[in-house]
């Protein structure tokens, strides 16, 4: 069975990802206030991007990857793809970490 993830812009400008069987019934849903909570207070929405998957488990496993990431990593995702955010959860890892000045 085929599955999709796919990456909304609200009208926010914040990111909602998720995944489906079926893409344009699902954007169509989000689109009508009826998707989610959280797309159905933040309308327009606008499909960013998408990905088409073998197995709906497929799918999934890329959506929850994806709500992991911050809103600067799916920004830079939907600007570059993946070369925009290779190597980007080093980075976030080494902004997070403390700084320690040398004794």
């Amino acid at each position: 069975m085929i599955g999709y993830t796919y990456m909304l812009r609200c009208s926010d400008g914040t990111f909602y990802v998720g995944s489906t069987r079926d893409l344009d019934t699902r954007v169509a849903t989000h689109a009508q206030g009826l998707g989610s909570a959280y797309t159905s207070c933040r309308l327009p929405i606008q499909l960013v991007w998408w990905a088409e998957f073998d197995r709906i488990d497929e799918a999934f496993a890329l959506e929850k990857r994806m709500q992991g990431w911050s809103h600067a990593k799916r920004f830079a995702f939907t600007q570059g793809g993946y070369d925009a955010i290779k190597g980007w959860s080093a980075r976030e890892r080494a902004l997070r970490k403390p700084h320690r000045p040398s004794e």
